[in-house]
């Protein structure tokens, strides 16, 4: 049985690039905070967000472009923008 091709949709592979370049923005900012227990904190905070990241990426590489994508993006997004409020990045 042929394997079906994943959906390829540019706009959004330009969105989950973005997705990337903005986690490897604030973790490069995490790394780079000096106090030990303050860095764990953001570390540890931010993990939901980068979690939420990975499942997007690794969705649209195995599923290509789906109903799930756009819900996918929205809640990384959210995630970021909460993390964003509540710790000073």
């Amino acid at each position: 049985m042929a394997k079906k091709r994943r959906k390829l949709n540019k706009e959004f592979e330009k969105k989950i690039y973005t997705s990337k370049k903005n986690v490897e923005l604030v973790l490069a900012k995490i790394y780079d905070i000096d106090d030990e227990d303050i860095q764990k904190e953001y570390l540890s905070a931010f993990n939901g967000v980068v979690f939420l990241y990975d499942q997007l990426n690794e969705d649209y590489e195995l599923l290509g472009f789906n109903e799930n994508s756009e819900d996918r993006l929205m809640k990384y997004k959210n995630a970021l923008n909460i993390f964003e409020s509540e710790f000073e990045i």
